[in-house]
């Protein structure tokens, strides 16, 4: 991967910004919520790639907050570029496009994977949670436990990890925002996918079937009498 995305409304959230405040500008909390993003960067360079940060644009982006990211990557060594695909379609990411290429070109590495498929099951999920989350240590369940002898009994150890967490913190706890350190992550139980012989710890609570909000976003939305629609944002 390249590319990957980040947005100032999630970094105001890794700052410390309540749910009610994503969108309500904040440099500071921006600057706190940057060290997510470095986080981000370095698991991308632990598999011997150059990444390019696409930066989501919202309406709600200020462009002090912007200039930072970008000044704050330039620092690290790292392209960020303002992605506009949402207001502009294509025209709005061919900045994008273009610092892709440029460092595809220029920067040539060959992908190193994080571990070794050959080693134990309980070894690539620790190596995964300690490399790329940052957790200190990894605990498993007693139902976890019997999944890895079920996993052993089968023959299955040589299938890659694909973990499950939340998207809300590098730990599996959604309340650790940031660059959470010293935390244990749970792993609850684990499944195997035979077919993709991927092998899926669950960690924490998290759950499996997102739900709708409250108040879906298509009661906001408008259409007047000559087309025109409105509340999308």
């Amino acid at each position: 991967m390249r590319c990957f995305g980040a947005t100032i409304r999630a970094l105001r959230h890794h700052g410390g910004a309540k749910k009610e405040a994503y969108n309500t500008p904040s440099l500071e909390f921006v600057q706190r919520g940057f060290e997510n993003l470095e986080k981000h960067i370095e698991n991308i360079r632990k598999h011997n790639i150059e990444p390019v940060v696409a930066i989501n644009s919202f309406i709600s982006d200020t462009e002090e907050e912007v200039s930072y990211v970008v000044q704050t990557c330039k620092d690290l060594g790292v392209n960020a570029i303002v992605s506009e695909g949402w207001a502009k379609g294509g025209e709005g990411t061919k900045n994008l496009a273009k610092a892709v290429v440029h460092i595809v070109e220029n920067k040539a590495t060959k992908y190193k994977p994080l571990y070794d498929w050959k080693s134990p099951v309980t070894t690539k999920i620790e190596t995964i949670a300690k490399e790329i989350y940052g957790a200190s240590a990894v605990e498993y369940s007693k139902k976890a436990q019997l999944n890895l002898r079920r996993i052993e009994r089968l023959g299955f150890n040589d299938f890659a990890i694909c973990m499950a967490k939340t998207q809300k913190s590098f730990s599996d706890n959604d309340a650790l925002r940031g660059r959470p350190k010293d935390f244990t992550v749970t792993v609850r139980e684990i499944e195997i996918a035979a077919g993709a012989q991927f092998i899926i710890p669950i960690l924490g609570k998290m759950m499996r079937m997102p739900g709708l909000p409250a108040i879906p976003a298509s009661e906001g939305m408008q259409i007047d009498n000559i087309g025109k629609i409105s509340g999308l944002s």
